[in-house]
């Protein structure tokens, strides 16, 4: 390979990681060479995973030309991209899935695809796992599109490609990996989307534990957050907090006329406490909503939420 990288090949390999390293790296190795152009290979190992260490290392002292990133302890995904992206050379970043999840013959046609656009996504297309798998996916997917207006179908794909630039100006940490796509067209870069054939290995039914449906819940709201509201925090606090300040004010109201005008005694009744906690809880959201207005008026010059395409002079 030459000594000048177009594609830096980034791969995180978390616990669920459990197919065959060596041979998924030919088949990916062979469809990347396809595209013509120079590669680097970048395993990231999101913690203590010595098989597959032990695979990889295998690899280097065959003569493959790969790099292994091995991280101290379980960080998340998002986390080994980001560390990835840091010790990567190319200009243009592949991100793909340690575990059979496209048919890597697609590789060549993701990456030609990028062409004058910034980024392109993959989306498994047509889906040959479980019914249950396919619910899953589409009310995910159906819910992110109703707080983005980029078409995307499929952010469970970890098959990416993308300019460097986009990693220049988006941030990513937690589970926010399966989001980059909605940030990176957020801050105005232009993303496509394109059908790929999912892998035949990538068809048994998933159902995780229910912890992991909450923190997909948890992940929504951020997202829904940064995208709705990052400069804007007072919107999404005030209007929360109003809606809560209003509940307890009008229950107030209601227990005190009941009080006044009928034989009602509101000393032993919960629901004024209850009243007056609303009201609290509400002026207390605002607050806080008016508190994250005044630190983005303080940082506001340091708060980059648009990308530059041209200056025409």
């Amino acid at each position: 390979m030459s000594s000048h990288i177009d594609l830096s090949i980034i791969i995180p390999v978390t616990e669920r990681s459990a197919d065959d390293v060596k041979a998924l790296y030919f088949e990916y190795k062979k469809n990347v060479e396809n595209s013509g152009k120079s590669y680097e290979f970048i395993y990231v190992l999101d913690g203590p995973l010595p098989s597959v260490l032990e695979q990889l290392q295998a690899l280097r002292e065959s003569g493959e030309q790969i790099k292994i990133i091995k991280l101290a302890k379980w960080f998340g995904e998002a986390t080994a991209l980001s560390v990835g992206f840091e010790n990567s050379s190319g200009e243009t970043i592949v991100t793909l899935p340690a575990y059979q999840q496209i048919d890597a013959k697609d590789i060549p046609r993701l990456i030609n695809a990028l062409e004058d656009k910034d980024m392109v996504v993959a989306r498994r297309w047509p889906r040959i796992d479980s019914a249950f798998n396919k619910l899953q996916s589409k009310v995910f997917n159906s819910l992110l599109r109703q707080i983005s207006d980029l078409d995307a179908n499929d952010v469970g794909c970890g098959a990416r490609v993308f300019r460097r630039r986009v990693i220049d100006e988006v941030h990513i940490y937690g589970d926010q990996h399966r989001f980059l796509a909605m940030l990176a067209h957020r801050s105005g870069f232009k993303v496509i989307q394109i059908d790929v054939a999912q892998s035949q290995q990538d068809t048994h039914q998933r159902i995780y534990p229910a912890g992991t449906y909450l923190r997909r819940l948890l992940d929504f709201l951020t997202i829904f957050f940064l995208i709705k509201f990052t400069k804007k925090p007072l919107r999404f606090f005030g209007l929360l907090g109003s809606g809560i300040f209003t509940v307890g004010f009008l229950s107030t109201l209601y227990l005190i006329a009941t009080r006044v005008l009928g034989d009602a005694t509101l000393a032993d009744r919960p629901a004024l406490m209850i009243s007056v906690l609303f009201i609290v809880l509400g002026i207390q959201v605002l607050a806080i909503g008016l508190v994250g207005e005044i630190v983005i008026f303080t940082h506001a010059k340091e708060i980059k939420e648009y990308t530059v395409e041209e200056i025409i002079n």
